[in-house]
Formats: structure tokens, sequence, C-alpha cells
């Protein structure tokens, strides 16, 4: 019997003969003397024209090639799911006071289906808040999908998922994933992949919403709005929403739930200015500022693992190259377009790197235990003030061990810098009146 479950909320440019309900629609259409991509629902280029004169689209051409020959076919969703007594939660944690109440907040806002956001510090236990909204969804019946623009978000979060909530059939979609699309109640993949769904889920959760690509990308957040159903909403997560965003809120077209303080009580390790005056001119002699080589030093002699970012791709190798002269080994590069950034993540978070250096791309959404961190250029324009908040909010996850550091070598007290220490001071104040404690 033919499975005609790959359609379901889903377009393709393949059709499967016989399918009940199929529905079908060219992939590029004409809009007056414009073309427009109805996957990507992007502009056609004037210019973008195979060699037989049909048009193409270069925006989402990584999904596949779509023609003016084209047609996309889809299955409206059914919901063809077991109904599952407690949501299929296996996750036997238990919140603290303060993220009960936040995952009151998030459950009631989403029932009412309204648009949302949760407003939590690094480290607050985002993910935890939002599964008691995520159970009652579940149980109910409702296709969900988890979604952010980073992979190595959503490669961190799958198998938390999977292990907190077993009972459920997930699946996991990025580029170059190695296991095939299947449907499935509960969908953690990538923002482009959303590009293949339409009105698919009931629920959307947004991790990071403020992240590169998609807080730039017209494109994404269009995605977002077509894949969800006209009756159903999403939650955006994030630290440090953006001006759009904070916006949104105060207009009441956005929900918030606030919290800010972390899981464990204590509050955000403050970022430490360290003035390192023509820090490029030593790199470019194979130094790095002494102080930051003696601290350096100090983490790897003590063993606790440690984070270097660097403002470009080209300064990984340099840097690494210095540390290996000085003695310090068990430490790779990682950047966004590395073939093995998985497996290097992977093994830093298991013990088998003692450090990573790195660009932004693990400036948020990763938890690594115990680390250590420096910013070297701080005040470099790649650095913006939330992710210098976010790259502060990788110190001091665990418990077991809240404390650790936070050093900013820069050229001077540039104003991004300024700003993130600024914020990171605020959101401690607000966390001291609920209880926070500093390390």
């Amino acid at each position: 019997m033919t499975d005609f479950s790959e359609l379901f909320g889903r377009r393709s440019p393949t059709p499967l003969p016989g399918a009940p309900g199929m529905v079908t629609s060219p992939a590029i259409v004409a809009v007056g003397t414009r073309w427009r991509c109805q996957r990507c629902y992007q502009w056609v280029a004037p210019a973008d024209r195979l060699p037989n004169g049909d048009r193409y689209c270069r925006t989402c051409l990584q999904l596949g090639r779509l023609t003016t020959q084209d047609r996309l076919y889809t299955i409206p969703e059914p919901n063809r799911f077991p109904r599952l007594v407690s949501g299929g939660c296996t996750w036997r944690g238990q919140l603290s006071e303060l993220q009960a109440q936040a995952a009151t907040a998030v459950q009631a806002h989403a029932q009412a289906g309204h648009r949302q956001l949760l407003w939590a510090v690094t480290g607050a236990g985002k993910t935890e808040i939002v599964y008691p909204a995520l159970a009652e969804a579940l149980r109910q019946g409702w296709r969900v999908a988890w979604v952010s623009p980073r992979v190595d978000v959503c490669l961190e979060l799958a198998p938390r998922l999977q292990r907190d909530f077993g009972g459920v059939e997930q699946c996991v979609l990025y580029g170059g994933q190695p296991v095939a699309y299947h449907y499935c109640q509960l969908t953690i993949c990538t923002t482009h992949q959303l590009l293949r769904f339409d009105r698919a889920f009931d629920w959307i959760v947004v991790d990071e919403v403020d992240a590169f690509p998609l807080a730039t990308s017209p494109m994404l957040q269009v995605a977002i709005d077509r894949a969800q159903k006209e009756a159903g909403s999403c939650l955006y997560l994030t630290a440090t929403p953006g001006e759009r965003l904070q916006r949104e809120i105060k207009q009441g077209k956005v929900a918030v739930t606030y919290l800010p303080l972390r899981y464990h009580g204590y509050l955000l390790p403050p970022i430490q200015l360290k003035i390192s005056w023509r820090w490029r001119q030593q790199l470019r002699q194979g130094r790095l500022p002494m102080g930051l080589q003696h601290q350096l030093n100090r983490w790897w002699q003590a063993r606790r693992p440690f984070l270097i970012f660097v403002p470009h791709v080209a300064d990984l190798s340099v840097v690494a190259a210095v540390l290996a002269r000085n003695g310090l080994s068990g430490g790779t590069t990682v950047y966004a377009a590395d073939p093995d950034r998985q497996a290097k993540v992977q093994a830093f978070r298991e013990g088998q790197q003692r450090y990573l250096v790195t660009t932004t791309i693990l400036e948020r959404g990763v938890t690594f235990p115990s680390v250590a961190v420096a910013i070297l250029g701080a005040d470099d324009p790649v650095f913006s003030t939330a992710a210098l908040v976010q790259i502060a909010g990788r110190v001091g996850r665990l418990a077991s061990d809240p404390g650790g550091q936070v050093l900013a070598y820069c050229h001077s007290n540039a104003r991004n810098v300024q700003r993130a220490r600024a914020m990171i001071t605020r959101l401690n104040r607000q966390g001291r009146r609920q209880g926070g404690r500093q390390c």
C-alpha cells in the first residue's frame, strides 16, 4: 500500500500518483511582469534563466532546483497521530518555582493561540520551561516543530528531546542530514527546512529567534509563517530579543514571559574587560597578548575547558599555531563551513578536546560543562552586543559549577562591549531582586 504521508503538510516537486486530496500549484508563478517562487516566496531575478529560457529560483536552490516547468504538490495536514496520555513526556526533572511560573504562562499562551516570547537569561532553562506546554500540545494531537536558525542548536536539542519525550515519534532535519525525512508529530529542524512545509504545524517553537541568519532574513520569517497553520501559533525563545521583537511586544502583538534568573539561582558572569593595545599586530607577529596567554596557561594547567572566540575565520589557524608553540595541546579550531564541525563540538563537549578556537557559531544554543571563555578582539564589529551577552552565557551554566570567567580582550572599551556589560549588569540587578546569588 502506497504511503502518502510524505506529502502531509509538505510541499514537494515530486507527485505521488493516486494520493487522496493532493493539491498542486506551479512552483514559480508570474506576478505582473515578475516571477515569484512559491516555495520561498522570493522574487526570481531576471538573469536567473536556464539555456532553454525557463526561469529558476536561485534563493532556495540548495533545497533542489525549481523552474517554471515544475509544480509543487501537497496534502493538507491531517494530524494523523495517536493520542498520548502524558504527551509522550518521559522527563523526570523538576522545575524551580520561577521556572514553573514561566512554564504555566507559556502553556496558557500556547493554548490560547497567542504569538509569544519567552525572554529568559542564558542558562535559565528555557528548554525545560517549554516542556509542560509541549507535552500538552502533543497530548492534544498537535503537530509541533522546534526550529532554530543554527544547526548546532538543533544537534544539541535533538538528543535532549528524544530522551525527554521518548514516547513521541520525532525526526531531525538539516542540510546533509544522514536520516531521511519521515512524517511524525515532533520535528526538530533548521529554519531553512521550514521552506519545505505548508500549513503543517499547529505550534512552532523558534529557538534563538534573534540569531543569524533568521534575524535578517525575510525569507526565513515567511517560512515560519507559511509552515504554521492558519489557526496555529508560535513561541519565540531568546535571551536577547532584537529591536523588532521588542517593538512588537510594546505594540501588544507578542505576549511575553520574562525570566531574569538562571535555573540554579546564580547570576550571570560579568564580562571582564582587558585592554590589549595592538593585539592585532601582536597576532601578526605570532604572539598573543601577554595577559591572555598567561590566563590560557592557567586554565589549561587547571584542566578547565575553554573557548577562545575570534572575529574572523582567518584568525583561527594563527591563534591555534601560537597556542601549539606555547605547549597548549589538545585543542582545535571550528567554524561554520568546517566539514568536521559537528564531530569537533561533540568531542569538546565530551572532554576529548581541551579547548576550541571558534568564530561566533558557538555564541549561543550550546552547553559545555565548566567552560571558561576568552574573546579576542571583542570590540570588532562582528561581535554585536547580543552576541557578547550570549557568549558570556556559555559560562556557569551548571548548578555544580556556576562560576567561571568571561574575559574580553580589546583595543578599547568600544560601545558594543560597554552595552553588553551594561545589559548583564541590568539583568543581574533584576535577578538579585528575585533572590539571585553572586558566585
